[in-house]
């Protein structure tokens, strides 16, 4: 990632409405999600964006739902599709576990379709015995 981008752990710096955006409209995990869950979501999580430097308008986002103690599940990344393919993702997922290692977690999980590369990148690994997790799909529109 070059210089004209920032990192931030600050949810001040987050642009709720583009957030709203990407993840509602764009996303392939949360279509139509309303700007209400997306807000709860928010303010439920820990976020983090990146920004562009000149005119301060966000580029990327992610969120992690976390205890702060022994698990956090790493959610909602998304790259503005206009900047991709610049390390902006790398660069957003460095920042959010240099954030959230002091906490000494266990584990980090999340879910991916198209992302794998990415993440192993960052030492994600498939699930190393997949048939002890379990889930529960709840409402779809969530």
């Amino acid at each position: 990632m070059d210089s004209n981008y920032r990192f931030s752990a600050d949810v001040a710096d987050i642009d709720r409405d583009q957030v709203h955006r990407w993840i509602s409209e764009q996303s392939y995990w949360a279509p139509g999600r309303s700007r209400a869950r997306q807000d709860a979501a928010i303010d439920g999580s820990r976020n983090f964006g990146v920004y562009d430097t000149e005119s301060n308008k966000q580029v990327a986002y992610a969120r992690v739902v976390t205890d702060g103690v022994t698990f956090a599940w790493l959610c909602d990344v998304f790259v503005d599709p206009r900047v991709r393919g610049r390390g902006i993702g790398s660069v957003l997922i460095a920042g959010v576990l240099e954030e959230v290692e002091p906490l000494g977690l266990r584990r980090i999980a999340l879910s991916t379709n198209d992302a794998h590369g990415l993440y192993s990148k960052s030492g994600f690994t498939a699930l190393g015995i997949p048939e002890t997790w379990m889930e529960r799909i709840g409402n779809p529109s969530a």
